[in-house]
């Protein structure tokens, strides 16, 4: 914090130098005359970017679908299942093909379901680093995109256990590139009072497939068995992982590179603009910029940062809250519903949850803060959860579900705040988005084991654990706003004693 070059304030307004840099590897700078349509220019850019960050969605919903359908073949009461898909097959007998199949016994399921975070967990940090040092992340992330989708085909042809194993563990190894990647690469073109909304688009992929994920695998389950003689499952994995490739296959042309890379897709005032964004949000300029990354610096900064450490615990506690999200149709069948309708049920929880997600990003990027954003949802997720363990009254059991879709947003700011933290230096940022949502990660491991079927229906320990975890979580998040504060004080104080212009500022 001690280069407090002036930033672009919160309404919007650029900085005097903007434009005037004789840096000859910025390329052509924009003219007075062009500084004053700057309003006009970025908004072509905004709509532009937010037309190819839309696509994100797509991926991310494959992403979702790829990894959770093991769980779809699942046999009920299963620990692990994503999906409550086994109360409504139309037999036993295509419930259990999977495992019938594959000759699975004990608790083989389980460690299939589990081995994929393994390989999750692993990889997000290395590839965030290997992402920040190319220039074409378009290439790498829809290469990694094509990989999962043949693992997934492969999946489908798998005979025995230990290739379901290796495969699932390489699936996690391949599919940890995208999500922290793809944030990195937001973080990459939006600034730090727009991230949040886009985030939030991004993330929406996740509720959407929750909400209709089942319902587009009950539909393979109960119309392909037998076909050409497959079981129902293979063909679940097949069609999965073939439209995975495709899409894959449209990313290279569709996803956009870093604003430092040459792009056919803006036109050159777009592209200056673009750069001269990034370099506004920053004290330091972007690092790339006159000089190369030297080694792995970014990774070792964020290794001994605490404050990494400190938000990864917290995003771990705040993760493991949110596993009734896993278990939703599970939750939505304790009301005694028919499964089929049991699943439909679930859709309007997410869709509204989708739709509260836009207001609280677009609030949080407007107000610029972040504490009560993310407190806020997990509030109300902690109130779905008592009025849950309070009554088995099949309606309010039901209300109760749409307040339990509200916290998955809290994620989504967490995960902003995180990259607004450390937005002072790019390879720190891509290295503490992947150690913090690695280890995240651990909280999704965990939370197999916090819905056992012998806590059912009532599932009141389950709930207790999504409470005590909401509260730790939101304790950390305050401790952290606080230190956040005081330095942002510190700053002001050094400021006024020095006679310098306002500089970089923690949001809160």
């Amino acid at each position: 914090m001690s280069d407090y070059r002036p930033l672009l304030d919160h309404t919007g307004n650029s900085s005097p130098h903007y434009g005037t840099s004789s840096d000859a590897t910025d390329g052509p700078t924009l003219s007075y005359v062009d500084e004053q349509n700057r309003p006009m220019v970025e908004k072509r850019l905004i709509r532009k970017l937010d037309l190819r960050v839309a696509f994100l969605v797509l991926i991310y919903i494959m992403s979702c679908m790829d990894r959770s359908n093991v769980a779809y073949v699942a046999l009920r009461n299963r620990l692990v299942v994503v999906c409550i898909l086994t109360a409504f097959a139309t037999s036993a007998a295509r419930l259990g093909g999977f495992e019938e199949d594959l000759g699975l016994t004990g608790n083989q399921f389980n460690t299939l379901i589990s081995i994929f975070y393994t390989g999750y967990v692993l990889m997000q940090t290395p590839s965030n680093v290997f992402l920040d040092r190319i220039n074409r992340p378009s290439l790498y992330l829809s290469s990694c995109m094509a990989m999962w989708g043949a693992i997934t085909v492969f999946m489908g042809a798998s005979r025995t256990y230990h290739t379901a194993f290796i495969l699932r563990f390489f699936l996690g190894f391949v599919e940890a590139a995208f999500f922290p990647g793809a944030a990195f690469l937001l973080s990459r073109w939006y600034k730090r009072n727009e991230l949040g909304l886009r985030m939030a688009l991004f993330f929406c992929g996740n509720s959407i497939s929750y909400a209709f994920g089942p319902l587009v695998a009950s539909g393979i389950l109960a119309c392909l068995d037998g076909t050409l003689g497959f079981p129902a499952w293979r063909w679940l994995f097949f069609l999965e992982g073939t439209l995975t490739i495709v899409v894959a296959v449209s990313a290279i042309w569709i996803l956009p590179d870093f604003p430092s890379t040459p792009s056919v897709w803006l036109s050159p005032d777009e592209h200056v603009l673009a750069k001269r964004r990034m370099e506004e949000e920053t004290t330091t300029g972007d690092e790339h910029q006159g000089k190369p990354v030297e080694g792995f610096s970014g990774l070792g900064e964020a290794l001994v940062d605490w404050k990494v450490w400190w938000l990864g615990a917290a995003l771990c506690f705040l993760v493991a809250s949110l596993s009734c999200s896993n278990f939703f149709p599970t939750l939505s069948a304790t009301m005694g519903y028919s499964a089929t309708v049991s699943l439909l049920l679930c859709a309007p929880p997410w869709i509204l949850g989708t739709a509260t997600s836009f207001i609280v990003a677009w609030h949080s990027d407007a107000t610029g803060e972040r504490f009560w954003h993310i407190a806020g949802p997990l509030l109300v997720g902690v109130a779905g959860f008592i009025i849950a363990i309070s009554t088995m009254n099949t309606a309010v059991r039901y209300l109760s579900l749409f307040f339990m879709t509200q916290p998955p947003v809290a994620f989504v700011i967490f995960l902003t705040w995180v990259m607004n933290t450390f937005s002072q230096s790019q390879s720190k940022r891509a290295a503490a988005v992947g150690i913090i949502n690695s280890m995240g990660m651990f909280g999704n491991m965990g939370a197999s084991y916090f819905w056992p079927s012998s806590w059912g229906p009532t599932y009141v320990n389950s709930y207790l654990i999504c409470i005590l975890t909401s509260i730790i979580c939101i304790v950390m998040c305050w401790a952290f706003r606080q230190h956040l504060a005081r330095c942002n004080e510190a700053a002001e104080a050094e400021e006024e004693a020095l006679g310098l212009p306002k500089g970089f500022r923690y949001l809160l």
